[in-house]
Order: structure tokens, then sequence, then C-alpha cells
């Protein structure tokens, strides 16, 4: 065998190829996939992917989340703002101007936080397909192992299923041929010796007591 036919079809990129042009759905939001999986047991590589696709997906809701707080705090501050500007009068002015000043420098932080969520946000659908993809290449390779272990088992069951329909059409023979024998003989005996004597030939009981024939 060369070192082609040892590579895995992983390594040969045979899976990879295939998945050019396919639209993956979430596999870890795929009910199917994970029933795929029941009493197939995952390897390294998928229970790594599968997590990462998880954290990532997670790390989206959260995002998400986090972007609506942020607007809402943004928006919170800007009315305080708008409450605390100059009303004409110079009473409580400084109060004012500091509090201006730090609901400004807040809303500069909250920025900074929304722009640095908005930036992760555009990141995560590409690092998201990527698990994805690995996630199903190393799902196929794992299912393509089972499929080739399953049709071995299959072929060996058949094979002997083939094996034990012979014998038992063999051993059926061989029943009804002692049974007729046995109807025979009894026929036989009961016409020479009469009912009385055919006792002698009852099978049920041998003289310890062991059921032959019931």
């Amino acid at each position: 065998m060369n070192n082609n036919q040892k590579k895995s079809k992983i390594d040969n990129g045979e899976f990879i190829k295939a998945l050019e042009d396919v639209k993956v759905p979430l596999l870890v939001l795929d009910e199917k996939w994970h029933h795929l999986f029941v009493g197939v047991e995952k390897s390294k590589a998928i229970k790594e992917w599968e997590s990462k696709e998880n954290e990532l997906l997670k790390l989206q809701g959260k995002l998400t989340t986090d972007l609506k707080d942020l607007k809402k705090l943004k928006q919170n501050l800007m009315n305080n703002i708008v409450d605390n500007m100059d009303d004409g009068t110079s009473q409580d002015e400084a109060l004012r101007q500091k509090k201006m000043t730090e609901n400004k420098r807040l809303i500069d932080e909250v920025n900074e936080k929304m722009d640095e969520a908005n930036d992760r946000l555009l990141d995560l659908p590409r690092e998201l397909e990527e698990a994805n993809r690995q996630l199903m290449i190393h799902s196929m390779d794992v299912c393509y192992k089972k499929l080739r272990q399953n049709a071995v088992e299959i072929e060996e069951i058949g094979t002997w299923i083939k094996r034990i329909r012979i014998e038992l059409k063999k051993n059926i023979i061989i029943k009804q041929t002692d049974e007729m024998k046995n109807e025979e003989i009894y026929s036989y005996m009961h016409d020479v010796l009469g009912p009385k004597a055919i006792d002698v030939f009852d099978l049920k009981y041998e003289e310890d007591g062991e059921v032959l024939d019931s």
C-alpha cells in the first residue's frame, strides 16, 4: 500500500473538497447532528471544535446583549447632559459643568466599548463558519469510519444468518424425519402389541424420571 492510500480523507483533502460551495448549518444547533453521535464516540477533534463553536455562539449572544445595554446607557447619559445644560442662570453652574463633563467622559467610554463590541461581532461570523466547517470535516471522518465498520459487521452478520438458516433448515428436516419415524414406530407397535403393551414404549419418562418428550 502506498502513502496516498494510507492517508485519511481529511489528510488528502477529500472531505474539504466535498464541502466546497456547501452551506453547512450550525451543527451545534442541529438536533439531527447531535443524534448522529448517539452510540458513536466523538473524536477529540470533534469535542474541541464543538466546544469552540459553542463558545463563539455564547460570545455572540453576550456581545449582542451588551450592545443593547450600552445603547440604553448612552441614551441615559445623553439625557443627563440635556437635563444639566445651562438654563440661563449661574446657580449651580459649577455642579452642572462637572456633571456634563463626567457624562461626556462616560459617553466616550461607552462609545469605545460599543466600537469594540461591533468590531468583534463583525469577526464572529467568519470564525463561526470556520469552526463549523472544521466540526463538519471531523464529523464526516468519524461517520465515514463508522460506516465502514458497520458495513463489515453487516457482512459478517449476514454470512452468519445464511449459515444459521442452512443449519436451521437441516435441523427442521431432521426433526420432521424423526417425528415421522417415531409416529411410524408407535403406530406399528400399537397395531402389533395393542394399547396395553404400548406403554412400554412411552418415551415421556425414563426410569429415573427425566422428561424426554412433552
